[in-house]
Order: structure tokens, then C-alpha cells, then sequence
């Protein structure tokens, strides 16, 4: 995972700049174009996190192609799906500067530029650049602000928004797993990067939608939400706590920096109204000295408001909760992307191809984990549930299936273990409620930015650790037993802190009352 919290208009317990002046409400916010902006949104999702999850398909041929080992080919898939959430902080700042619209039409251009150039690989090297790097960072350039504009455009309406939105994650991953897999068979997996090359310029298309709301139309007033879904639509960015309703960064500088900047562009604009008479070259350059000059104030600005929202973050590694969050986060990511990635490779290696084609493993992941967020979601909304316990039982349920996985050998065992890894890991819809519960709704912004990190990182090194397992024991199961195990240790983590905490306080109040 940019805005001021009151000009999104998320809850952040500050009531203090709360205007007194009625302000004309905007006919989009809740309907009108921000139902395109859900729409664009959903096609953002299908398209990136979609084909991410299919990237099996061609994980395959690449080690036809290659021939290198697993380990070093999986590099180049989790490349791609690492990079998109790692750098999701650092996109803050070209938001900052450019805008939603802009960041995105540029990420697009970026991404498609990543699979077109693939085409042309010569080695695995080669794809570790133009789509690992390439594509994963342009992935993200679109990802992050498909998601802060949805939360900008949604008040009451947020958490059925957000929903609606990112379903385009399980949609895409079973469309594009059947798309990729024609497309390698009928033309080859270099024609077929080339064409989704060509459907990923779409990315394009979706960012122009994003169309910004002017700023007089948003209300100062903060909107409550408590579903775990709006609870995502406002901190799976990290950074829609200093993006305005523009998409560009807009707290107010200090005064004294303000004055300053103001004065040096009026000493500009009082030298180009001077140099008017002396020639179109002067101006020419005095143009330039402008634009340079605020440029220069933009890109300052942006950069302190970026670095503060990000950085001053440092009084929650105090809390060991969250600490042991981020631990069980940089393990638990891996066990979910792993299969997505040598599933296909496992089906060919049983001979279960044929039944695999038609109706693929990946994709019975991808469509039942639809319903999975969504079941997870109502559960843990009941009064008499603990979303903690849902949390944990999820995750219980996902690390099982990967430690059995291993153990069924036929297409009908394989598929109820796949079912059950899509369904349990609809817990990523409980984790900013998780988050928020941890560390309170001030900083919940920031805590959850650092587990998408963590799970960028969870992504990034996962599949490639599975290849490497393989090549020493040409077996798949050491990959999934090790990578279940260090799942559980993250879980662990979760149950033994809460413990630690709760005990403290009771051990000081009995001291308290033998005093």
C-alpha cells in the first residue's frame, strides 16, 4: 500500500479540521462515474493479479525452453508478483507528483512494454529484467491507484466497492489461466506474451478512467465504515492517508516553506514578464527556469509528505504483536503463491494432464476463493465471532492443505486440497480488520503498508526457494512440507504473543493488589 485522512474522508479519530461550511455534495461520489471507477478497478485486477496467478502456465514452458534449473527459473514469476506489492510505498511518491490518472497510464505503458519485450528472451536472464523487473514494477504503478480510487469515489457504498473490485483477482486468474494456455498452444508462449502484451495496454484504458474529483465536492466530514473490506479499500495503499481527491499529494507545507516557494516563483514570473522585450529566446529559457522551479517545489513537497507518512512508523516495531504480524506475514504469502506457480509442472509429472485441462487446478483455487473472502468476510462480521479466531482458523486450514498436498496423487484428491486453499485464503480480506485490531486505526495506514511489503518479500523469495528444494530432491513434497512448516512458525508467532500480553497486565494487578 497519500491523501489527507479528512479529504478521503476515512476515520482516523481526528475531528479537529472538521470545516463548519456545508459543502455541495458530488454527484459521483457513490454512484454516477465511480461505478466506472469500479469497473476500471475490476479490469485492473484481472488483468495484473489475474495473470500473475497464471503465470504456471509459462513457468512451464520456460523451463522447456531454458532449460535451467526450477529454482532459477521461478525467479522470473515471483519476480513479477514480489516487485508489484514491494514497491507499493514507493509509488506513493510518483502519486504524489503525477496523480492517479497519470501513474497508472504510465504503469500501464510499462507493464505491456515488460510482456512485449519477454517475447524476445534469449535466456532466463533476460526475462528476470523485462518482466520480472519491468512488467512487476509497472504492475504495481497500476495496482496501487486502482485501489485508492476506488476508496475516493466511495463513501457510504465503500465496502460493496471494494468488493466488487477485487473479485477481478479470482475472475482473472481463471480467465487468464485458460487464455495463456491457448495461447501457448495454438501460437507459441513467445506470440503469447506478445499478445498479452498488447491486452495488458488495457492497463491504459483503465488508468484514463480514473478520472480525479475536484476537490471543493469532497466533504471534510469523516465517514465511518467497519467492514473488512473498506477497512482494505483504505490501507491496502498504504498511502490513502495523503492522496486528495486529484490523486496528488496536498497536505499544506509549513508556512514558512510556502512563503518561500511562492516567492521564488514571483521572482520568476517578474524576470519573464521583464525579458518580454529582449527576445523569444530569453523567454524561452525563463519558461524553462519556471517549470524547473516548480517542479522542483512539487517533487520537494512530495518527497517530505511521502518520507514522513512512510518512515515515521517506527514506535509500532514496539509492539510485539505486530512484530510477530510481520513474521508470520513474510512466511505465509509464499504457502499461497507456490502451487499458483508448479502446480501445472506437478499435474504433468502424474500424468493428470488431461483431466487438468479441463478445468485446471489454479483455476478451481482462483474461483473458490472468490467465495472464500466473501464467506470469511460475513463470518467474522457476526457479533458473536471473533474475527481473530476466524483469522486463525483460516490460516490453520491453508498451512493442512499445503503440508497434504503432496500426499494425493489424483486429480479429484488434488483438486479438494485446491479447493480448500482457495476458500481458507479469503483470509486476506480479514487482514486489515487483523491489522487494525493490532495496532488501533491511527496507525493503521502505515502497519498495513509494512505486511504488504512483507508479503511482497513472502512472494518474492517463495516459489524460487520451492524450484531450489526441487533440484536437490527432485521431489515437489520437501518443497511444500518446508514451506508448510515455516507457515506454521509464523502462526506460532501469532498464538504465543497475545498470550505474553495478556499475561503482563494480570501479573502487575496481582502485585497491585497484594500492595
Amino acid at each position: 500500500m497519500y491523501a489527507s485522512r479528512e479529504d478521503i474522508g476515512y476515520d482516523f479519530g481526528d475531528d479537529s479540521k472538521v470545516g463548519s461550511k456545508p459543502i455541495k455534495p458530488n454527484p459521483n461520489i457513490d454512484g454516477g462515474w465511480a461505478w466506472m471507477i469500479v469497473f476500471s478497478s475490476f479490469l485492473v485486477h484481472i488483468l495484473i493479479m489475474g495473470s500473475q496467478m497464471a503465470l504456471g502456465i509459462l513457468n512451464m514452458e520456460w523451463l522447456e525452453e531454458f532449460n535451467q534449473s526450477r529454482g532459477l527459473t521461478a525467479w522470473v514469476s515471483s519476480l513479477s508478483m514480489g516487485i508489484t506489492l514491494i514497491v507499493g510505498p514507493f509509488i506513493g511518491l510518483f502519486i504524489s507528483m503525477c496523480g492517479c490518472r497519470m501513474t497508472a497510464i504510465i504503469g500501464g505503458i510499462l507493464n505491456a512494454l515488460g510482456w512485449i519485450l519477454s517475447a524476445y528472451a534469449s535466456n532466463v536472464h533476460y526475462l528476470f529484467l523485462t518482466f520480472g523487473v519491468t512488467a512487476g514494477i509497472g504492475s504495481g504503478m497500476v495496482y496501487l491507484p486502482a485501489v485508492v480510487m476506488v476508496g475516493q469515489y466511495f463513501q457510504k457504498r465503500r465496502a460493496l466497492a471494494q468488493g466488487l473490485s477485487t473479485t477481478g483477482t479470482g475472475f482473472g486468474a481463471f480467465l487468464m489461466t485458460a487464455l495463456l494456455k491457448y495461447l501457448c498452444t495454438e501460437f507459441g508462449w513467445r506470440n503469447a506474451m506478445f499478445i498479452q502484451g498488447a491486452i495488458s495496454l488495457n492497463l491504459c484504458v483503465c488508468g484514463a478512467l480514473m478520472r480525479p474529483l475536484s476537490p471543493r465536492y469532497l466533504s471534510e466530514k469523516p465517514v465511518l465504515r467497519s467492514n473488512s473490506e473498506d477497512n482494505q479499500a483504505r490501507t491496502l495503499s498504504h498511502s490513502t492517508q495523503t492522496i486528495k481527491s486529484n490523486g496528488v499529494l496536498g497536505e499544506e507545507p509549513e508556512e514558512k516553506e510556502k512563503a518561500t516557494n511562492e516567492e521564488v516563483l514571483e521572482s520568476v514570473q517578474h524576470i519573464e514578464i521583464g525579458g518580454n522585450s529582449k527576445g523569444g529566446r530569453n523567454m524561452y529559457g525563463l519558461r524553462i527556469l519556471k517549470t524547473v522551479s516548480q517542479l522542483t517545489v512539487t517533487v520537494r513537497k512530495g518527497f517530505a509528505l511521502w518520507y514522513s507518512s512512510y518512515f515515521g512508523a517506527a514506535s509500532l516495531f514496539t509492539n510485539r504483536v505486530f512484530v510477530a504480524f510481520i513474521i508470520w506475514a513474510l512466511f505465509a504469502y509464499s504457502s499461497f503463491v507456490i502451487p499458483f506457480i508448479h502446480l501445472p509442472e506437478i499435474v504433468k509429472q502424474y500424468n493428470l494432464s488431461s483431466q487438468n485441462n479441463m478445468f485446471p487446478l489454479t483455476s478451481i483455487i482462483a474461483v473458490v476463493h472468490i467465495f472464500g473472502k466473501v464467506i470469511l468476510g460475513i463470518i467474522s462480521d457476526l457479533p458473536c465471532i471473533s474475527t481473530w479466531n476466524v483469522f486463525l482458523m483460516a490460516n490453520f486450514t491453508l498451512v493442512t492443505c499445503i503440508l497434504t498436498l503432496p500426499l494425493m496423487q489424483t486429480y479429484v484428491g488434488l483438486a479438494v486440497v485446491c479447493a480448500l486453499i482457495g476458500f481458507s485464503s479469503g483470509y486476506f480480506s480479514l487482514m486489515p480488520v487483523v491489522t487494525e485490531d493490532l495496532v488501533g486505526t491511527k496507525h493503521l495506514a502505515n502497519a498495513y503498508g509494512i505486511i504488504i511489503c512483507a508479503n511482497g518479500i513472502s512472494a518474492l523469495f517463495g516459489p524460487p526457494f520451492a524450484g531450489w528444494i526441487y533440484d536437490i530432491t527432485q521431489k515437489y513434497d520437501f518443497s511444500f512440507y518446508i514451506a508448510g512448516l515455516l507457515y506454521m512458525v509464523g502462526i506460532i508467532f501469532l498464538l504465543i504473543q497475545p498470550c505474553i500480553q495478556k499475561k503482563q497486565p494480570r501479573e502487575k494487578s496481582t502485585e497491585e493488589a497484594q500492595v
